[in-house]
């Protein structure tokens, strides 16, 4: 199995880049776990609180249970994906069973900031974008997938996004293996990628049949 970690700011790119590296692939070869169901389930807090919590902040994420799933992944056992909501910020009953596969993709913001989960990782990769880009693509998705307003963005942005990316998302890119400028619009970027994964699952399958 081949464990490849895709990070990178909000709104860079990553969720493309894995959608155009997935194309490439049978459905069956490769699973996407993103480390956005892996938010902590803030249900005992009140809403109110809970609306406050800084997402981009490596606190935010339950990182032994994403590590947990990973191993489990690894040694051939189903999991359970949790499902985790941006409006209530917390987590559903129901969760998505994931198979193993011969490829994972692990996407998400913070995904390099820890130690235990990069080591994890057989291929480090981290999107990179300009921050104007990412912050119009922010605005776009904010307003239509989590029902906030221009000004709600605007000062999430400024009060913990630019900081938090500052002090943890951009300092994580040294540990990247690849780095991607450009995020889904670099295709030679992404093709580079994809030749990795597949060279990968040619080694394994004539490893199989020695």
């Amino acid at each position: 199995m081949l464990i490849v970690g895709i990070a990178g700011g909000t709104g860079s790119g990553k969720t493309t880049v894995v959608k155009e590296i997935a194309a490439h692939f049978p459905n069956n070869e490769i699973v996407v776990l993103s480390q956005d169901a892996y938010y902590r389930d803030n249900s005992h807090i009140p809403l109110e609180e809970r609306q406050k919590i800084n997402f981009d902040h490596p606190n935010s994420v339950e990182f032994p249970l994403l590590i947990e799933h990973l191993n489990m992944l690894k040694s051939g056992q189903m999991i359970e994906m949790p499902i985790y909501s941006y409006i209530t910020c917390q987590r559903s009953k129901e969760t998505i069973p994931v198979y193993p596969a011969k490829v994972v993709i692990v996407e998400g913001i913070l995904i390099l900031t820890d130690a235990l989960l990069r080591e994890l990782f057989d291929i480090k990769v981290f999107v990179d974008a300009d921050a104007d880009d990412r912050l119009g693509r922010v605005i776009v998705r904010d307003i239509a997938e989590r029902g906030r307003s221009v000004m709600q963005v605007l000062e999430r942005y400024h009060d913990t996004v630019k900081p938090s990316h500052l002090q943890f998302i951009e300092p994580s890119k040294r540990y990247a293996d690849i780095i991607i400028p450009g995020g889904g619009e670099n295709h030679v970027g992404i093709g580079v990628l994809v030749s990795m994964i597949k060279q990968h699952l040619q080694k394994d399958k004539m490893s199989d049949h020695a």
